[in-house]
C-alpha cells in the first residue's frame, strides 16, 4: 500500500476510534449529513503536522486539510456500509488503537496529578552538570600503519623533530596536510583509546608510547584544553521535564510489575 495513503488511513482510523471528537457543533463540513467538527479538524491537523514535521513550508492549507477529512469520512462511511469492522484484522487494529489511547490518557492523568516543580528540574540540571564531561581538547596526531613506525616517530620527536613537520611527512590520516591538526574535540568524539591517551597528557606534551586504535597507531600531541560552558538551565528545561516525566512513568510501570502476576512464555 502507498505509504502516504496508509498513514492517512491510520490517522483516520485513530479518529474513528476516539469518542466525542465528532459532533454537530462548529462543523467544518458535512458528509451525507454527518458533520465534521472543528475538534476533529484540530485533532487531524495536529496528527498531520506530527507525521510531516512541524516546520512545514507555506503554513497550513485549511481547505486541503478539510478535503482530507471529507475523504476520510467518505471512506469511513463506506467501510461501515461494507461492515469492515467485522474483519478480524481490522477489529484487532481498532483494539490496539483503543489501548494506545487509554495508555496515553493515563500518562496525561499521571502527569497532571504529579507535576514536576522548577526545584526538581533545577536539581536534575545541577546533577547533570556536575557529572558532565565538559573538557575539550585541542590536539594533533600522527597516524601510522605499524607500531614500529610509531616508535620511530616518537624517537624523532625525542631528538627534537617538529611534530607538525613529521605529521605532514609521515601521517596516513586525512589531517596530515594540516600537520595532524584535529582542532577542538570532546572525549566522546574520539574512540576510547585515543580519548584516554589525550586525557592523560599535559599541555604541550606528546604520547611516549604508540596508541593503538582500529585505525592504526597514533602519536598524539596535546596543544590545549578548555572547559565547555554547559547549556543554560532555562534553555533545557523542556528536555529535563520530559526526562523526569519519563522516569516517573518508568517507576509507575515498575510498581505495577511488582504487584502483577506476570508469566512470560519461553
Amino acid at each position: 500500500m502507498n505509504k502516504t495513503f496508509s498513514t492517512f488511513l491510520a490517522a483516520g482510523l485513530m479518529l474513528a476510534t476516539l469518542p466525542g471528537l465528532v459532533n454537530a457543533d462548529n462543523a467544518v463540513a458535512t458528509v451525507n449529513g454527518k458533520p465534521i467538527s472543528q475538534k476533529s479538524y484540530d485533532f487531524y491537523l495536529a496528527q498531520s503536522m506530527q507525521r510531516r514535521g512541524k516546520n512545514q513550508q507555506g503554513g497550513v492549507n485549511r481547505e486541503a486539510i478539510i478535503n482530507e477529512l471529507v475523504n476520510r469520512e467518505l471512506l469511513h462511511q463506506a467501510a461501515l456500509k461494507e461492515k469492515v469492522e467485522n474483519d478480524e484484522t481490522v477489529a484487532f487494529q481498532l483494539e490496539q488503537l483503543k489501548i494506545d489511547a487509554l495508555i496515553q490518557g493515563l500518562i496525561n492523568k499521571l502527569s497532571k496529578e504529579s507535576k514536576i516543580t522548577d526545584k526538581e528540574l533545577k536539581a536534575e540540571y545541577d546533577k547533570r552538570v556536575a557529572g558532565a564531561k565538559l573538557a575539550e581538547y585541542k590536539a594533533r596526531h600522527i597516524l601510522l600503519k605499524t607500531e614500529e613506525e610509531a616508535k620511530t616517530v616518537i624517537a624523532e620527536l625525542d631528538s627534537g623533530a617538529k611534530f607538525e613537520e613529521l605529521a605532514k611527512k609521515k601521517s596516513t590520516g586525512p589531517s596530515a596536510k594540516d600537520g595532524g591538526d584535529l582542532g577542538w574535540f570532546t572525549a566522546s568524539q574520539m574512540v576510547p583509546p585515543f580519548s584516554q591517551a589525550v586525557a592523560q597528557l599535559k599541555k604541550g606534551s606528546y604520547t611516549k608510547k604508540p596508541v593503538k586504535t582500529q585505525f592504526g597507531y597514533h602519536v598524539i600531541k596535546l596543544e590545549d584544553t578548555r572547559k565547555r560552558q554547559p547549556p543554560k538551565f532555562e534553555d533545557i528545561k523542556p528536555q529535563l521535564r520530559m526526562v523526569l516525566q519519563n522516569q516517573r512513568i518508568q517507576e509507575y510501570i515498575t510498581n505495577l510489575r511488582k504487584k502483577a502476576k506476570i508469566d512470560i512464555k519461553k
